[in-house]
């Protein structure tokens, strides 16, 4: 019989990390960050800096806000971590129940959706808006505007609830923390490091807000705020009202 129960997934924990340290890790190669791309994501991290600057100044919030700016957002390439965790991912998911392993499935097609919408708008910002080395508020409004595409602008913030929610179901199971320490040396050393220490700070940002409901609340609200005025052509969508 499939045990579908977090304590299921606990007892088959000697195997998975067995799997995990036999798993070859493939190197590939770095990607330098397109500059008109580069320009988009570090103009994002700084609107996402503004709007959470309240979050960013309470320590309970600190860490979570700080791993979406420097882990999710930043202008970097993410080509081999996001290689690891799809990877991971596809071992994870014979070992380790569903309801276990969904964070990492939506935080697969987050990312992936993330990368769709950002090219569609880099396109719009080029293309018809002419961007070249800078990028204002209103450019990136109207591109916004451009790409017509507003049920899936909501999926996305649905996403990132749904993703959040996730994890901290994860960090509510007892011994979850045990078992990223115990993988910590397996993955190591097999090749999966980089991987590792991204997910153990995701894990500590959310273990240390105990509780992740009103921060998500905040991100969904402020950001559905922010796409609407958009939308409705505000003179200044970006500033919390």
């Amino acid at each position: 019989m499939n045990d579908s129960s977090p304590s299921g997934g606990y007892r088959k924990l000697p195997e998975l990390l067995r799997t995990v340290e036999q798993t070859p890790h493939e190197r590939v190669a770095s990607a330098r960050l397109d500059p008109a791309l580069a320009l988009l994501r570090d103009w994002q991290v700084r609107r996402l800096i503004r709007t959470y600057q309240d979050l960013l100044n309470q320590p309970r919030y600190q860490p979570a806000c700080t791993f979406f700016i420097n882990d999710i957002y930043a202008a970097r390439d993410y080509t081999q971590r996001n290689v690891d965790l799809r990877r991971l991912h596809e071992t994870l998911r014979r070992w380790i129940p569903e309801p276990l392993i969904r964070p990492f499935t939506l935080a697969i097609a987050l990312h992936e959706l993330t990368e769709e919408l950002d090219a569609r708008l880099l396109d719009v910002l080029v293309k018809q808006l002419g961007m070249t080395d800078s990028l204002t508020e209103s450019m990136y409004a109207e591109a916004y505007r451009r790409c017509n595409n507003y049920a899936v602008r909501v999926r996305q913030i649905e996403m990132i609830d749904a993703v959040g929610n996730g994890v901290q179901t994860l960090v509510n199971i007892p011994f979850s923390g045990n078992a990223l320490r115990l993988a910590r040396g397996p993955a190591t050393r097999a090749g999966w490091s980089e991987l590792m220490s991204f997910l153990e700070r995701g894990y500590a940002a959310f273990k240390h807000m105990r509780g992740a409901h009103d921060f998500l609340k905040t991100i969904r609200e402020r950001e559905l705020g922010i796409l609407n005025r958009i939308y409705a052509s505000d003179p200044d969508p970006f500033a919390l009202k």
